[in-house]
């Protein structure tokens, strides 16, 4: 059930710059599927914001940190006050699982329709 892509000529692509990814042989390819409007791969402003992080501590959201708190309230402060919670979590994974679980919690029903 988990889909290869590119199964009959795959592509092992080694690193990422900006908009673009590079396979093994140094094949050039456009990178219109991993979130690469937001900022692109390996952006510096991202990298030197990550490392200072990481030179700090290096975890996840599960501890109480004053960076997420900081966060939540720059975020919250740009949408409207009805849109005022945060969740952070880890992964598609996670957030979908978490988006599960709250309208469970709020509807009462446990059923659910997805689309392929």
């Amino acid at each position: 059930s988990c889909k290869v892509f590119f199964a009959k000529d795959p592509l092992k692509i080694v690193r990422a710059q900006g908009q673009y990814m590079f396979d093994e042989k140094g094949e050039k390819y456009l990178d219109c599927i991993n979130n690469v409007a937001h900022v692109g791969h390996s952006h510096p402003s991202v990298i030197k914001a990550a490392t200072k992080q990481m030179e700090l501590l290096n975890t996840n959201s599960r501890f109480l940190h004053d960076n997420l708190v900081q966060y939540a309230q720059r975020l919250t402060a740009t949408l409207p006050e009805r849109l005022s919670v945060c969740y952070f979590v880890n992964s598609g994974s996670e957030a979908n699982d978490l988006a599960l679980r709250l309208a469970r919690q709020y509807s009462g029903h446990q059923d659910v329709i997805t689309l392929e």
